[in-house]
C-alpha cells in the first residue's frame, strides 16, 4: 500500500493485523455494558428525566456541574448503556439525602444525581496520604466515582512489608474511603517490543501528529520514550526522522514532543487503520469514566474497553507519574506512546504503561492528550481551536483538528 511519507512514519501505530474503521464502531458500544451501579434511582425529580447524552458532549456537562455544585461536588462518570451521566452528590450534612439543592441542579441538567457519602475533597484528601505514606513500586490510586472510594491497585511484586504498609494505610482512610484489589501482573512502562519507532535500542509506539509553537510539525508520544533516546527512526538502525524537544517522566505525566527533521513532512489529520482505510480525528478532549474507548499499539493493534479512573498516580519502578487515566483496556510492551481514542473522532490519551497483558487483560494507564498539548504548547494536526488545555479529573476539554495513526505495511 503506497502513502505520504509521514503515514509510513505513523504506520507504527496500528501493529499487527488490518483493522477498519467499521471494527471501532463495533467495539465500542460493547465494550461494558453498564456501569450505573445501583443507584440509578436516585436521579430524576418529579416530572424530569434524566436525557440521552453523547459520550463526546458528557465531559462538557460534568465539568459544568463540577463548577456549580461547588464542595457538594463528588465526582460522576457516563453510563454507556444508558447514555447518561450519572453525578455524584456529596451528603455534606450527614442527613443521608445529599445536597439538595444541589441534586435539583443536577437533575435540571438533564443529569442523575446520585447521594454518596465521600466528598471529593475527602477523597483528593486520602489519596494526598496514599502519596506520603504509601508511594510504593507496583502501586496505583485513582478516584472510582461509580463506588463512591479511592481505587488502590497493587500488583505481583507488591508483597511482605510493602503490602503491609499498603493495607495499614488504606485501613487509616476510615471504612468506605478506599479498597485494594490485587492485578495480576506487574506494573511497568510499555517500552520494548513489536514493530515501531526506535530510538537508542527502545521501541515505542507514535502518538499523534502536532504543529509546534513555530508551526513545524511534530508528534507526541510516550515521555518514557522520550527520555530513553533523542532520535527516532521508522526502523531498527534507520536514519532518524524525529527528534525530542521536551519530555516529561516519571513526575507531573508521561509524554514527549518530538519534531519531524525534514520540516516539510504532510501531517494529515487521519488515523490509517490499513487497508487503505482511515478514521478522522476532529478535535481532542478528556477522558470521563465510563466512556468506551480504542486504542492502538505497534504489538497488539486494536484494543477496546472504557476509562475507570481519572487523574491516577501510578508508582513504576522507575518513579511515580501522576495526572493520568485508568482503563481496562490491554496493552502489552511497544504499544507505549500510541494512541488512545473514541470511535467518533476524538483523540483522547497516549499509552503510558500497565500489568498484563492481551491474553490475560490487565490495567493499562494513558497520558490525557489535552493536558500534553498544553504543556509542550502545541496543536493537533495543522492547528485548529487550541490546545484543549484542561483539569484531567473534571473532564474539561476543548476540540483541536488533525492527527494520524497508521499502521506497518
Amino acid at each position: 500500500m503506497s502513502h505520504r511519507r509521514i503515514s509510513k512514519g505513523k504506520a507504527v501505530l496500528a501493529g499487527a493485523g488490518a483493522v477498519g474503521v467499521a471494527a471501532a464502531a463495533i467495539l465500542l458500544p460493547n465494550a461494558n455494558a453498564s456501569q450505573s451501579g445501583t443507584d440509578d434511582g436516585a436521579g430524576g425529580g418529579a416530572g424530569q428525566n434524566p436525557r440521552t447524552v453523547s459520550a463526546a458532549s458528557a465531559p462538557e456537562l460534568v465539568a459544568r456541574l463540577s463548577s456549580q455544585l461547588g464542595d457538594d461536588y463528588a465526582g460522576a462518570y457516563y453510563d454507556a448503556a444508558k447514555k447518561q451521566v450519572v453525578v455524584n452528590v456529596a451528603d455534606s450534612g450527614g442527613s443521608g439525602s445529599g445536597g439538595d439543592e444541589s441534586a435539583e441542579r443536577v437533575r435540571a441538567s438533564g443529569a442523575v444525581a446520585r447521594n454518596v457519602r465521600n466528598s471529593m475533597g475527602e477523597l483528593r484528601s486520602a489519596t494526598g496520604t496514599l502519596t506520603r505514606d504509601a508511594t510504593i513500586p507496583g502501586t496505583a490510586w485513582a478516584v472510582d466515582p461509580r463506588t463512591n472510594q479511592v481505587l488502590v491497585t497493587a500488583d505481583t511484586t507488591v508483597t511482605g512489608e510493602r503490602w503491609d504498609t499498603l493495607e495499614s494505610t488504606v485501613r487509616s482512610l476510615g471504612d468506605g474511603v478506599a479498597r485494594i484489589q490485587k492485578s495480576a501482573g506487574e506494573f511497568k512502562p510499555f517500552l520494548e517490543g513489536g514493530d515501531a519507532i526506535f530510538g537508542g535500542g527502545a521501541r515505542c509506539s507514535l502518538g499523534f501528529n502536532v504543529t509546534t509553537q513555530d508551526g513545524t510539525p511534530g508528534f507526541l508520544t510516550a515521555g518514557h520514550c522520550g527520555v530513553a533516546a533523542e532520535q527516532w527512526s521508522e526502523a531498527q538502525n534507520g536514519a532518524p526522522v524525529g527528534t525530542v524537544q521536551a519530555a516529561t517522566f516519571p513526575g507531573d505525566g508521561d509524554f514527549a514532543l518530538l519534531t519531524y527533521d525534514d520540516p516539510a513532512t504532510d501531517a494529515p489529520s487521519e488515523v490509517d487503520l490499513g487497508n487503505g482505510q482511515t478514521l478522522p480525528i476532529g478535535q481532542a478532549g478528556e477522558a470521563a469514566v465510563g466512556l468506551d474507548v480504542v486504542r492502538m499499539g505497534s504489538t497488539t493493534g486494536l484494543a477496546d474497553g472504557s476509562v475507570t479512573g481519572l487523574n491516577a498516580t501510578v508508582n513504576y519502578a522507575e518513579g511515580s507519574v501522576s495526572g493520568l487515566i485508568q482503563t481496562n483496556v490491554c496493552a502489552e510492551p511497544g504499544d507505549s506512546g500510541g494512541p488512545l481514542f473514541t470511535a467518533d473522532g476524538t483523540a483522547i490519551g497516549l499509552t503510558s504503561g500497565g500489568s498484563g497483558d492481551c491474553t490475560s487483560g490487565g490495567e493499562t494507564f494513558f497520558q490525557p492528550v489535552t493536558t500534553a498539548l498544553a504543556a509542550v504548547g502545541a496543536e493537533i494536526g495543522a492547528g485548529g481551536a487550541g490546545t484543549g488545555t484542561g483539569d484531567a479529573g473534571s473532564g474539561t476539554g476543548t476540540g483541536n483538528d488533525g492527527v494520524e495513526v497508521g499502521r506497518d505495511h
